[in-house]
């Protein structure tokens, strides 16, 4: 097992990351400070990883619940479930909640326990690529709406994240692909050799070599750390995280939540940022090739969907949470290995790129 540590002061806490961690019990309960555990999980996780939880928590008051899987159900109405729950249950201000699942069950679960009483400690088990290298660290937490996504939601940090890398023996091929967009996002933005290494080895990912993959969670956690300790709240570099993501938003929103995974709408808002960066005269035409390369390599989708015009593309990049006063921002790339904090573009470039960039 390795432990990283996202350094925040007061709210540090550890990232666990190994094999057969949800079988050491200590590890889970030596961050439960109370009697009272809530499971927030969903219908496609709960069957394989569930009752290793149970068993370890076995002193403790539990209950469980499980939401249907997927994106569009990442909603106000499905967070009062969870509230439901712990109201029913009369759980108090010191419960702990502990979301297993993948991004949306993470998001949502830490969502829920930053607002019922005005906080409770929670947990992340991560169990899909994604959530393990990006959306169960950092604090991000919340739910979609129909005009906007994840535009709802707090920062909220967690007691602990434990990644545990079995877990992902039962991930499918298609969301195994999806969470890679992630991962190559941070070589992207910040570790120009870990772009390389990724060149180098995607195949050994896509094979589910396990010490390829540990190594790939580690290094991802290990930026994103970084990151979040020098800026938790997202008023300057955090942004850069987002590289990709005002376009793939606004896929996923107008395509409908779930027609797209995350990752898929973010590997094809990589391309966008990719091309608008080099029509901004930054990025080389090498470079963009091998950042497109890598994707297609991968298996990440990086043609836009035909379904949406440029018109609605435009609208729905106005509905983000980097803009001001209306003004689309966006994180664009110098070079690879170096991302621009959210800048303003000319209209008439980023037309450009939406009109012309096919992938």
């Amino acid at each position: 097992m390795k432990e990283l540590r996202v350094e925040l002061k007061e709210k540090s806490y550890p990232i666990y990351i190994g094999t057969e961690l949800l079988m050491q019990k200590d590890l889970l309960v030596n961050h439960i400070k109370s009697k009272q555990v809530l499971i927030v999980t969903n219908v496609t996780v709960a069957p394989y990883y569930l009752s290793y939880l149970q068993k370890n928590l076995e002193q403790f008051q539990v209950e469980t619940i499980e939401l249907p899987d997927g994106e569009q159900y990442k909603t106000l109405e499905f967070i009062n479930k969870i509230f439901d729950c712990l109201l029913e249950n009369k759980y108090s201000r010191n419960a702990t909640l502990i979301a297993l699942g993948g991004g949306v069950v993470g998001d949502m679960g830490g969502f829920a326990a930053a607002c019922y009483q005005r906080g409770i400690p929670f947990i992340q088990i991560p169990t899909t690529v994604l959530a393990q290298v990006d959306s169960s660290v950092g604090g991000k937490t919340g739910v979609n709406h129909s005009l906007g996504k994840n535009m709802i939601g707090a920062f909220y940090q967690p007691q602990c994240v434990i990644a545990d890398m079995d877990v992902l023996d039962t991930l499918d091929d298609r969301q195994l692909v999806a969470g890679l967009a992630e991962v190559i996002k941070y070589g992207l933005i910040r570790d120009v050799e870990f772009f390389k290494w990724l060149e180098k080895n995607i195949a050994q990912l896509l094979a589910r070599d396990k010490s390829a993959l540990t190594y790939v969670i580690e290094r991802s956690c290990n930026n994103k750390a970084e990151i979040v300790a020098e800026d938790e709240f997202e008023s300057g570099i955090r942004a850069t995280l987002n590289l990709g993501h005002t376009f793939g938003h606004a896929i996923e929103t107008g395509m409908g939540y779930g027609t797209y995974l995350h990752g898929e709408a973010v590997s094809i808002g990589i391309g966008y940022a990719a091309d608008l960066s080099k029509r901004m005269g930054w990025l080389s035409n090498v470079d963009m090739e091998r950042i497109i390369s890598l994707l297609k390599t991968t298996g990440l989708p990086v043609n836009p969907p035909k379904e949406m015009n440029v018109a609605q593309f435009i609208d729905l990049m106005t509905v983000d949470k980097k803009n001001v006063d209306g003004e689309i921002r966006l994180i664009l790339l110098k070079s690879i290995g170096e991302a621009t904090l959210p800048i303003s573009v000319n209209q008439s470039l980023l037309e450009q790129t939406l009109y012309n960039y096919a992938g």
